[in-house]
């Protein structure tokens, strides 16, 4: 996969935007397990960070930004600007993860 940049602001330092692509997306599911589900519910009693849950949602992170960079690849991009992350729980245990942006082609300013 060529080095697409990915950023959420509108410009990139040092580069111009000479053509919009259109609007790219990456997506991933992330899943708890029973186990990490009972390790997260005792330090959320007695306090402290889940590192379990904080993995899991490195790694949804990670897989769709992985997409959409892909996507901005097939489109011919060499960065996607504007980007934004939203997660949402899509049931007990299970979490969505999307970023979207626009892919874009640019130039050494």
């Amino acid at each position: 996969m060529a080095d697409i940049t990915v950023t959420t602001t509108d410009s990139i330092e040092g580069r111009a935007v000479s053509e919009y692509l259109g609007v790219v997306s990456g997506e991933a599911v992330i899943g708890a397990n029973v186990v990490s589900d009972i390790a997260a519910g005792i330090r959320d009693v007695v306090g402290g960070r889940s590192g379990s849950y904080e993995k899991k949602i490195e790694t949804g992170r990670q897989e769709a930004v992985t997409d959409i960079k892909a996507e901005a690849e097939q489109l011919g991009a060499d960065a996607v600007v504007g980007a934004t992350m939203d997660y949402e729980e899509m049931a007990e245990g299970m979490l969505w993860v999307n970023i979207s942006g626009t892919a874009v082609k640019t130039r050494r300013a």
